[in-house]
């Protein structure tokens, strides 16, 4: 399975506040991403139980390209710019694609 390129972002955020204003941010980042990136096959924000200040992304790409072209926009650098007020820390896995199922495009 050569295709597909992903990535899993674990967020810690600082309190409460943060979280609530942190989500909004990924709300309106989710906009421009669901509207101008057809190579996002996979972007969804979890909470994890029982841990409700941090927030795990995970994020699947057609290939390296599309996800250099989800960097790329404006609403990507925005997310990134605005996120650090928020966090107490963040930890990135990249991650290959070695075999799985994946969803067919249509």
């Amino acid at each position: 399975m050569s295709e597909g390129f992903g990535l899993v972002v674990r967020f810690a955020l600082c309190d409460q506040e943060a979280a609530a204003a942190f989500d909004e941010l990924c709300a309106t980042t989710l906009v421009g991403i669901k509207a101008a990136e057809p190579g996002t096959l996979t972007y969804v924000v979890h909470v994890p139980e029982g841990e409700p200040l941090v927030r795990v992304f995970y994020e699947l790409y057609a290939d390296r390209a599309a996800f250099e072209a989800h960097e790329a926009q404006a609403h990507t650098q925005r997310f990134l710019a605005e996120r650090e007020q928020y966090l107490a820390g963040v930890e990135v896995t990249f991650l290959n694609a070695i075999s799985g199922k994946v969803a067919v495009q249509q």
